[in-house]
């Protein structure tokens, strides 16, 4: 098979820890790589899951002041059509 080298610029500390999640997951970092590449390729879109982020601080606190929200009943009601949804806004 024919290869062709690309030498990309990264963090030090990205790769170490994309190499140890690749291995965990059994597979090489550079499969994972020409993967990303064949998908791109075929779908031209770019496509990053955000299922392992830590969320931010700002997002957190916006779930603490929901849950607050929550419990003092301080909620929008429910509606079954748009109409009455506006309605209700712009009381």
């Amino acid at each position: 098979m024919n290869t062709a080298v690309i030498n990309i610029k990264t963090n030090p500390e990205i790769k170490a820890q994309a190499k140890v999640v690749a291995d965990e997951l059994g597979f090489s970092l550079s499969s994972l790589i020409n993967a990303f590449l064949k998908q791109l390729v075929k779908t031209k879109t770019v496509v990053f899951s955000a299922t392992s982020e830590e969320p931010t601080a700002y997002f957190l606190s916006l779930l603490i002041k929901s849950q607050e929200d929550i419990k003092s009943k301080k909620l929008s009601p429910t509606f079954t059509n748009a109409e009455d949804a506006i309605r209700w806004l712009k009381k």
